[in-house]
This record gives structure tokens, sequence and C-alpha cells, in this order.
């Protein structure tokens, strides 16, 4: 008898040394993916990276801690009273207006209301230096009609320049006389067109010769046009030609007109919808009047 309690003994010990053998965590592998086997705890998570610190974008893990555990009052002894926490109001985030968070203010923006209110014709504008819903839509028009780009209502150096050479230019500098008349002011490198001494297209942008390429100042005649130019030196085509002295004429930009570090060969470059305009009004006869020069050239 005492024979089989001894061996019934040494079975159950056996038994309790293999099941905590297996206790351990398997590798993920293991499970249908060939090659697995038993790992220790933890080494898994080293495997996937889990146990390193969390990313900007990964909430960090509960922590592994043990629980504390509960104390149970004694009898007698009254049960310990939970410290009440006074809900707080969150703090109140500062309100921003539609107008003003889709419409940047510039760092020009004083400046570039006081230009638009002068030119007129692109919505009421408040010179006070301060972003609004109505300063930000007549912003956009105006880079629109002039194709700045981006058109974001943003008051930047571009749409300050445009704005400044377009409100100062004097139109009265150029003697028209009588019949249509296209004047181009270099030094502002802005162009209008005049009948019989009076403005009939307000002055728009332009971009002349670059350095080396200097349009000249002077009067001169169109005497040649065309709906699509050729140009054989620079091998592209020039839309709305308008040909008035060498070689050099009207016609649309083939790149961004605002890209000031480069220019025509002596040509006046214009935006897709004055190209159009000018082409309209002009002919052969008409009078071309160039003031002024070109900085850096």
């Amino acid at each position: 008898m005492k024979h089989v309690r001894i061996s019934s003994r040494l079975v159950a010990l056996a038994v309790v040394t293999l099941v905590g053998a297996g206790a351990c965590t398997f590798d993920p592998q293991a499970d249908g993916g060939g090659g697995g086997g038993p790992v220790a705890a933890g080494a898994a998570e080293r495997v996937t990276g889990a146990s390193g610190a969390p990313g900007p974008d990964q909430r960090a893990r509960p922590s592994t801690a043990p629980p504390k555990p509960k104390v149970k009052p004694t009898r007698g002894t009254p049960a310990p009273t939970r410290p009440t926490v006074k809900p707080t109001r969150p703090a109140t985030r500062p309100t921003t207006s539609p107008s003003a968070a889709g419409c940047p203010q510039g760092e020009h923006q004083r400046a570039v209301e006081a230009y638009l209110a002068r030119l007129g014709g692109f919505g009421r504008v408040t010179v006070d230096g301060r972003q609004s819903a109505a300063d930000c839509a007549a912003i956009k028009k105006f880079q629109k009609r002039y194709d700045i780009r981006p058109a974001h209502g943003r008051a930047g150096p571009t749409t300050h320049d445009v704005a400044k050479r377009l409100a100062t230019t004097d139109t009265a500098r150029c003697r028209a006389g009588s019949g249509t008349t296209f004047c181009i002011d270099l030094t502002r490198q802005t162009t209008w067109v005049m009948r019989n001494g009076r403005v009939l297209v307000k002055p728009t942008v332009t971009r002349t010769g670059m350095p080396g390429y200097r349009t000249p100042a002077g009067t001169f005649t169109i005497n040649y046009r065309n709906v699509k130019e050729w140009s054989d030196p620079y091998e592209v085509w020039l839309p709305y030609w308008q040909h008035f002295t060498r070689g050099m004429g009207f016609h649309q930009t083939t790149t961004y007109l605002h890209e000031k570090s480069i220019g025509s060969h002596g040509c006046v470059n214009l935006l897709p919808g004055d190209a159009v305009r000018f082409w309209e009004l002009g002919k052969v006869g008409s009078k071309v009047v160039l003031v002024g020069r070109r900085p850096g050239t």
C-alpha cells in the first residue's frame, strides 16, 4: 500500500513539472506559420517592437504594474471617503471666423487694401490693416484678374507689387492723340489702351524685355498682325501677335508673367485675356507709345 502511495506522489509531481514547463508565450509564427516553438514570455514583444517607446501617433501602453489591493474597512472604522473633484470648465479656444481661416492675412494687408480701394472695381475693402470677409473676397478677385498664384486672398509680396504698380500708373504720360493707342509704362511694367485721348482699357500688367533685350521707349505703329505667329529664333508660338518694331510686338505670355527674374526678348507679354482684348482693339496702323525704362535693363 505504501508503495502505491509513493508512486502516486511521483506521478503527480511529474505532471506539475510538465505543466509548468509549458507556461510560456509561443512564437506567433508557430500557428500555421512553420518553424515555431516556445519562446520566453516577453520575446514576442521584442520581435514586434511592441515593447519600444510609443511613436508620435501611437497611444502609450497601460502600465503593467500589479493592481493595488483593495483595503476593506474594519468594523468600527469609517470607510475612507473619496475626495470630491470639482469639475473645471474646459479652456475656451479662441474662435476663428471662416473668412480669416480660409483667407490668411498677409504682411502687406493695409497697403494692398489702400491700393485696391484706389483702383476700385474689386469690391468693398476697409483700409485698416485687418483681414475681413469683404477684404478677402476683394483680394481674391484681384489675384484672379491678374493671374497671381495662388489666389488665396493673402496680401503677399506679389499681390502688393502688382497692386502698387497698377495704382501708381499715370495714364497721362502716354501722349495718345486721336484714334486707338496702346500705351506701355516700361518702368512700372503696365500697359493700357486709349482712344481719342481717353482711357479705354484700364492699366493691366505686362512684362517686357529682360537685360540684354531691352524694349525701347518711343512711338511706333502696328505694321503686322497674326493670330498665331511662329518665332523662328526661339521656336515657340506667339498667340495674338501684333508687331510694332524690330521683331518686337504684343503677344500672349508663354510663361508665368509674374516671374520677374526672366523676361521677354523685347516683346510686350500679356495675360491671355488681355492679349485677346488687345487683339480685338488693334489693327495695322494702330499707334504704340512706350515710356520709361524697365528697371535693370
